[in-house]
């Protein structure tokens, strides 16, 4: 499908990566991994041609598409959650303004026995024919049921883009490349914004893709999931393995252990040889034998050991002055939007030097309760914070709120005061921003490194309550563990709202529940409350949801049953195909007689003609009927 061969590319003076080689064919699901910064990101803008490299080739077949969602997407604004999606079907909007067209011409003439009028019943049918053929009678039962999967109510569908979160609008962008019939999907980060059941319709979806597929993720269950192969890409080389990570990282550290056998054996063979050439160069009748042995060490191909890159962010959350032993409380805390109520009758205490985690579906409060706290937003009822209290707030898009046009040392310089200004690059440096990097401009940084600016930025300040709000998101999986690390090593008081067993593990030990408008609490860490839920992660409690909230799901479908929903399904389409083209030239002939009814009227067999397009379309009704009547049936 693609082949990649010698790809390079470098940023001021540095390759990024070099000589890069690899294929992608139908039915890979690739794992894109590597640190922040390694040049996934890059990787996937070459391969959707939105920038081009320094050298080498890509060979792919003419026909190929490709969709890409990026990190940062630019959206229309104006435009309803489904006008958005329908978007993505450029060639079906492009034939219905051309049959639009056509049927505006034809209700408009009168000339019927033209060979102009004759050619434009000769076009409609065509177009129509087209439009069929590319799902133009499917798309938008198809589109909502996409929208659907990825979280969206049918009550969302005609509000406008403008009124929803970064988040949900990185979601309509999915929803239009997967109702896009792409022959490659490139997907950069695609679960961070996404809640637990969303990503598992996404895993659902995406394993059942015939295409390829290259992620970019640092979601191990995620990866482990869905895909198939492993790039991950290091210092400037790549390692491709046909597993899912973490079968990948075994095959790497088994590989990396046998390397180090082999050059230990090699290094220990080369010495011994060395000596003899030592040994023999000293004596004349054994010169000619010391220079074959230097011609047989000069052509050793030398074994190397695949590097690691080992360097991580330095990180340490210090506490600013010790404050009182309660430092928030909630007494009948409620919050709406409009009339989505969020969380209603709130009690709430947190104590000093606590560890609490937040957990619970999106849209269940968890961001809210967090933006109530830090003062962002309004609410009803009553919310104290305790004395000397100084919080220290990382939002779930803490990133979106840095200055693109401001490099890295001047975001931190803003943010900095007399007496941390100096302390800048030390802690830029901490955070693996040294030399050159710090004067990057922020709208060229990945989604990682922009999270570590705002991790950097976040130390320029005094607290001893930290509140974070799903900060794992693009940060790479070494950089989730330093942080962790440093969370565990926090004196003061944690609250973390995340779906992340593996990184709540050992860092809390209060659990809070998001539910239903209320939270209930579980005096323990997430282990413990995992138990108390009779469940192994917090997957399983949405699943649990899922079944609950969608019964259909309850009984599967035999395949024999699939096999005829999938027949009927392309009856029903037929039908409506043809009742649309009833409809229009009913309507059609209905205007001509409004407009001339004498001069129609006298053609032959007029009224016959009409009469028996009514009954026709009676008979498709019925029709119609009848098939949506046994889909229903066999849906069961």
């Amino acid at each position: 499908m693609v082949n990649i061969h010698n790809l390079s590319i470098s940023f001021q003076g540095e390759y990024l990566f070099e000589d890069i080689t690899f294929k992608l064919g139908n039915g890979d699901r690739v794992g894109l991994i590597g640190k922040n910064g390694a040049g996934k990101s890059t990787m996937l803008k070459i391969l959707s041609k939105e920038m081009e490299p320094d050298s080498g080739q890509i060979a792919a077949d003419k026909e190929l598409k490709i969709g890409f969602l990026k990190q940062d997407i630019e959206f229309t604004f104006g435009r309803t959650v489904l006008e958005e999606s329908y978007e993505a079907f450029t060639e079906i909007k492009a034939l219905e303004s051309k049959m639009e067209a056509v049927n505006t011409q034809m209700a408009e003439r009168t000339d019927y026995e033209s060979e102009g009028y004759h050619q434009l019943m000769v076009d409609i049918n065509e177009l129509q024919h087209q439009y069929e053929i590319l799902g133009g009678y499917n798309y938008q039962g198809d589109t909502e049921k996409i929208l659907q999967g990825l979280g969206f109510k049918r009550e969302d569908f005609n509000m406008l883009t403008d009124t929803f979160s970064g988040g949900w609008r990185m979601r309509i962008e999915l929803a239009k490349l997967l109702l896009q019939n792409n022959d490659i999907l490139l997907l950069d980060e695609p679960t961070n914004h996404l809640d637990i059941e969303s990503i598992i319709w996404l895993e659902g979806f995406l394993k059942n893709y015939p295409g390829a597929v290259v992620i970019v993720s640092h979601d191990k269950m995620f990866l482990d999931n869905i895909t198939n192969r492993t790039i991950e890409i290091s210092l400037g080389r790549i390692y491709d393995y046909p597993k899912p990570y973490s079968k990948y990282l075994v095959l790497r550290k088994e590989l990396r252990t046998q390397q180090l056998a082999s050059q230990k054996n090699q290094q220990k063979q080369i010495e011994q040889t060395e000596k003899l050439i030592e040994k023999f160069r000293a004596k004349a009748s054994k010169a000619t034998m010391a220079q074959s042995l230097i011609k047989k060490l000069d052509k050793i191909d030398r074994i190397e050991v695949d590097e690691d890159d080992n360097s991580v962010m330095t990180l340490n959350f210090p506490v600013s002055i010790t404050p009182g032993k309660v430092v928030i409380q909630a007494e009948g805390l409620s919050k709406n939007y409009d009339d989505n109520q969020v969380l209603k009758a709130i009690d709430l205490l947190i104590e000093r030097d606590s560890k609490t985690a937040f957990v619970g579906q999106n849209g269940q409060g968890k961001s809210t309760l967090a933006k109530i706290i830090v003062g962002e937003i309004k609410y009803e009822g009553h919310l104290k914070l305790g004395h000397n209290v100084q919080i220290g707030y990382f939002a779930q898009n803490q990133a979106e709120y840095l200055d693109g046009s401001k490099t890295v040392h001047d975001t931190m310089i803003d943010a900095a005061n007399e007496t941390n200004r100096s302390k800048v690059r030390d802690i830029l440096g901490s955070f693996l921003f040294r030399g050159e990097e710090v004067d990057k401009y922020v709208r060229v940084l990945s989604g990682g490194e922009r999270n570590r600016l705002a991790l950097a930025k976040l130390m320029l300040q005094p607290f001893n309550v930290l509140i974070m709000d799903e900060p794992t998101n693009h940060l790479d999986i070494k950089s989730k563990n330093v942080l962790k690390e440093a969370l565990k090593r926090f004196e003061g008081t944690l609250i973390l709202v995340s779906h992340d067993r593996d990184f709540l593990q050992g860092l809390t030990n209060k659990v809070y529940e998001f539910k239903d408008h209320k939270i209930k609490e579980y005096l323990g860490d997430i282990d413990y409350y995992l138990d108390q839920r009779k469940v192994e992660s917090l997957r399983e409690i949405e699943k649990r949801t899922i079944v609950k909230e969608i019964p259909k799901v309850k009984k599967q479908q035999s395949y024999e049953n699939q096999k005829k929903i999938k027949s009927l399904n392309n009856k029903l389409s037929n039908v409506e195909s043809k009742i649309n083209q009833l409809e229009k030239d009913i309507k059609a002939i209905d205007l001509s007689l409004e407009i001339n009814y004498e001069a129609v009227t006298s053609q032959p067999n007029f009224f016959d003609n009409y009469q028996k397009k009514k009954s026709d379309l009676d008979e498709f009704m019925k029709k119609w009927e009848g098939i949506q009547l046994q889909i229903e049936q066999f849906s069961e």
